[in-house]
């Protein structure tokens, strides 16, 4: 039985396809040790083992003192040709901290599972793979895409990371940050979508396009509506040999998220 090729999200005490005799409890076991059953279906524990943050040394905050798990969120890759688990723990986020916490590691279930690497891609309160979670960028290569987000009653915040696996572990790409609005007048969006542009060797470039929309409402309001509108903000990741990563054709990304900083 092969695992499945899109996100979900099993009960941690179920075996994992293949291993009848390993449960996805196991796996989470790796990430926090003292993983132990608690009340209504829940694992209970303290910290994960330690790891970096996927943007760097300067970024991330501390993971909650205890840690409460139901379940995670899966979703298989392929890596180098190779098949490979991603298991997305969220932990949520602490009273002292509006930033999240959460775990996305990487499995190799060949054999006996082992752990090859975790990362925390946490950059805000709520922490999921986006949908789809995946994009291929060689025939036996898949980039993971995660989404961090909190909203208000008129505004939500997105961070996607684009991460790719090299060497069996976790190398950022970009981190894309987009900002929608819901006023009685308009409502805008930021919706991010990304693309292969094609070819079967490593690695093949990825576009990724905003499309930022403006709708008017047709509710009576005490400001007049904006106009519609909706434009693309597209950049390319190209594979850069000599660098060993990708590399950008644009900062239009960083623009967007300044511009929309002013309007936070």
């Amino acid at each position: 039985m092969a695992l499945a090729d899109a996100t979900n999200f099993p009960e941690l005490i179920s075996p994992i396809p293949g291993h009848h005799d390993v449960t996805y409890l196991d796996l989470a076991r790796m990430v926090f040790p003292d993983l132990t059953a608690g009340a209504n279906g829940f694992y209970d524990g303290t910290v994960p083992i330690e790891m970096r943050h996927i943007e760097g040394p300067d970024s991330g905050g501390s993971p909650p003192a205890t840690t409460s798990l139901s379940n995670a969120e899966v979703l298989a890759i392929k890596a180098a040709g190779k098949d490979r688990l991603a298991m997305l723990y969220d932990l949520g986020y602490g009273s002292d901290s509006a930033e999240g916490f959460a775990v996305l590691a990487l499995y190799d279930l060949t054999g006996k599972p082992r752990l090859l690497d975790a990362v925390n891609v946490a950059v805000d309160r709520s922490t999921s793979f986006r949908e789809p979670g995946k994009v291929s960028i060689a025939a036996g290569d898949d980039a993971i895409v995660t989404m961090s987000t909190h909203f208000n009653s008129n505004q939500g915040y997105v961070g996607t990371m684009l991460i790719m696996v090299r060497n069996d572990r976790f190398y950022l790409i970009d981190a894309i940050y987009t900002f929608d609005e819901n006023y009685c007048a308009y409502r805008r969006t930021q919706n991010l979508a990304f693309r292969s542009l094609g070819g079967h060797k490593a690695y093949a470039p990825i576009k990724a396009t905003v499309t930022d929309a403006t709708v008017p409402s047709e509710e009576s309001c005490d400001e007049a509506p904006p106009k519609a509108t909706s434009h693309d903000i597209s950049v390319t990741y190209h594979w850069d040999k000599a660098k060993s990563r990708y590399v950008k054709n644009s900062d239009a990304f960083e623009k967007l998220s300044a511009e929309n900083a002013k309007r936070f």
